[in-house]
């Protein structure tokens, strides 16, 4: 898929604000730090599209970017909580969860997990509320420029042996760098690829 144009288009805190036009969302979420505004800056060509910001986890807005006037992406905040209050942490559980249940236009859900480290107890936690909850969603393993080939294909065989333990079938998997934009072409033909059969 060839990415000709992205442009912000709205942003959010209520899912039922989010754009009624009917076109497929493809949500990106993560823990704070994960690479999620490179990831979709480098998705889209456009390394000014989403905000990456010295202090992770600002985002707690929902952002929608219209992509080739076809499809959205949207960015959601993350869930990793740097340095927050329960407040604000409670808010950004029920904007994460409203839109994640309440948005029939969100096609997939992207979950990024930063390939150098062991499984999180909150990412896999987060992986079963969305078993549980039937929602459609992949993983993207960002970051991998950071570590060599072989580490990176023993770390997600990691993952992917501890999910394994709790799922029958494996959700699809891309591993992904910013930096080199390894994983780019394999992301857009499978959103193509949903794409289509929507149609």
């Amino acid at each position: 898929m060839e990415v000709r144009v992205a442009e912000f288009i709205v942003s959010n805190t209520d899912y039922k604000l989010c754009p009624q036009d009917g076109r497929p969302e493809y949500a990106f979420i993560g823990r704070s730090n994960v690479g999620k505004s490179s990831l979709i800056n480098m998705l889209t060509n456009n390394g000014k599209l989403a905000m990456t910001s010295s202090t992770p986890g600002k985002t707690l807005l929902i952002n929608h970017f219209l992509v080739n006037k076809e499809w959205y992406i949207v960015d959601l905040p993350g869930y990793g909580y740097a340095k927050r209050s329960q407040k604000d942490i409670t808010k950004i559980q029920q904007i994460i969860s409203n839109y994640i249940m309440g948005r029939e236009q969100m096609t997939n859900l992207f979950v990024l997990i930063d390939i150098r480290h062991e499984p999180q107890k909150i990412d896999m936690e987060f992986l079963e509320w969305l078993g549980e909850n039937g929602v459609p969603f992949s993983i993207i393993f960002t970051k991998a420029d950071k570590l060599g080939l072989n580490r990176g294909k023993e770390n997600v065989k990691v993952y992917l042996d501890r999910l394994k333990e709790q799922w029958e079938e494996l959700p699809p998997y891309f591993v992904s760098s910013s930096t080199n934009r390894m994983g780019r072409e394999e992301i857009l033909a499978y959103i193509d690829k949903i794409n289509k059969s929507l149609k």
